[in-house]
This record gives structure tokens, sequence and C-alpha cells, in this order.
């Protein structure tokens, strides 16, 4: 079990120092019911980062085999191998070329457009819940802000309604239990800064690569047969 170490400085009788674990659920607790939508977020957060790197990933293999195969099959003319290639692949550059071959024949401007529509298609679909992401990343801090904020009016508040007078220690206590919640929000929007950012730059890459291989498809169409 993975235990956060926290240290009071709790001087006893005989001088010595006390030292308190708490094992993370512990802290989370101690944080309070704002707790409860940031570690929803986080749950988001890896299932959609999970979800979406798969997708980029599987859509950013290396197209130069399978480009290979299709230039060569369109240049005997055997088209009906080349599309059943492109299905049997099942990626966004294979479909997009699937859309190019099966207009072969047609204005070169037309097999473009074509083209152009189908890559900005899957793009888009890698690109779902991607700003879901990004939203993450600022609501998380936002929120651990806000129970902070809340943990504090509470604390001050007891302090006022009491009589006696205030302990230090029970100050101290209530103030670093509230910042917990900043804690965890400044953690899982950091963590979601990173994983948006992560998934643009893939998405980036996928992008170049369609673009590319769409040149070297066209440049494919306009050498002499």
């Amino acid at each position: 079990m993975i235990f956060l170490q926290i240290v009071s400085d709790t001087v006893t009788g005989g001088g010595q120092q006390a030292r308190q674990s708490l094992s993370v659920i512990d802290v989370m607790i101690r944080g309070g019911f704002m707790m409860l939508p940031i570690i929803a977020l986080l749950g988001v957060l890896i299932y959609f980062f999970i979800e979406r790197i798969r997708l980029i990933t599987q859509a950013n293999q290396d197209p130069t085999t399978f480009m290979t195969s299709v230039k060569e099959l369109v240049l005997k003319g055997d088209i009906a191998t080349a599309k059943s290639l492109c299905t049997e692949t099942n990626t966004p550059v294979a479909l997009m070329i699937e859309q190019g071959i099966a207009r072969l024949g047609r204005p070169l401007k037309h097999i473009e457009t074509s083209m152009e529509n189908t890559a900005k298609a899957e793009i888009f679909k890698l690109e779902k819940n991607i700003a879901v992401v990004a939203t993450i990343g600022g609501v998380a801090p936002m929120i651990g802000f806000l129970g902070t904020v809340i943990g504090m009016v509470k604390g001050y508040s007891a302090i006022a309604h009491d009589e006696g007078v205030v302990s230090p220690k029970l100050l101290s206590a209530g103030i670093y239990e509230s910042l917990i919640t900043t804690i965890a929000g400044l953690v899982v929007g950091i963590m979601a800064y990173v994983a948006y950012n992560y998934l643009v730059l893939s998405l980036q890459n996928v992008t170049h690569v369609m673009e590319r291989t769409a040149v070297d498809f066209v440049d494919l169409l306009q050498e002499p047969q």
C-alpha cells in the first residue's frame, strides 16, 4: 500500500515528537465532500485519455508498406484488390485512399476533394472528447480552490463560535485539511494538461501522415501510365 507520510510535530510531555501516518484514503476523506468531484474528474480523465490514445495510436501506424502495395496494385490496374486492401487495413489513411481509388477516372480535383473530406471526417472522429480532457485541466484546480475556500470558511466559522482560547493546533489542522482539495485539484489539473498536450501532439502526427500520404497518392495518379 502506498502511504502518504504526514508528520505532525506535536510535542509530548517528555519532549518527544509524534509521527502520524495517514493513508491516501484517509487524506482524501479529510479533504471533505469536495474531493468527490475531483476524484470523479480523475476517473473521467483516465478513461478518455486511454480511449483516445488507443485510437490515435492505431491511426498513427506507418503507412509505408500499405502505400507501396497500393501503388503496385493501382499501376497494375488491379483496382478491386487495392480497394479490398484499404478495407482490410481499416485506418484513417486507408479509408482516405479508398475514397480516392473509388473515384479513379474522374477529374483529379474531384478525387482530391473527396480524399480531403474523408480526412477531415476521420480527424474529427479522433478529436472527439479531447476537449473534455482540456476542460478537466481547467476545472479540477478551480474545484480544488473552491473546496479550500469552503473548508476555510467552516474553520473560521467554528473559531468564531468558540468561546474559549483558540488552539493554534486546531487552527493549523483545519487549514491543512482544507488545503488537501487544492493539492488534489492541482494534481489532477496538471495530469489533464500533460495528457491533453500529448493527445494534441499525437493527433498532429496523424494529420501530417495523412497529408503526406494524400500527396503521394495524387502524385501517383499524375505519373504517365
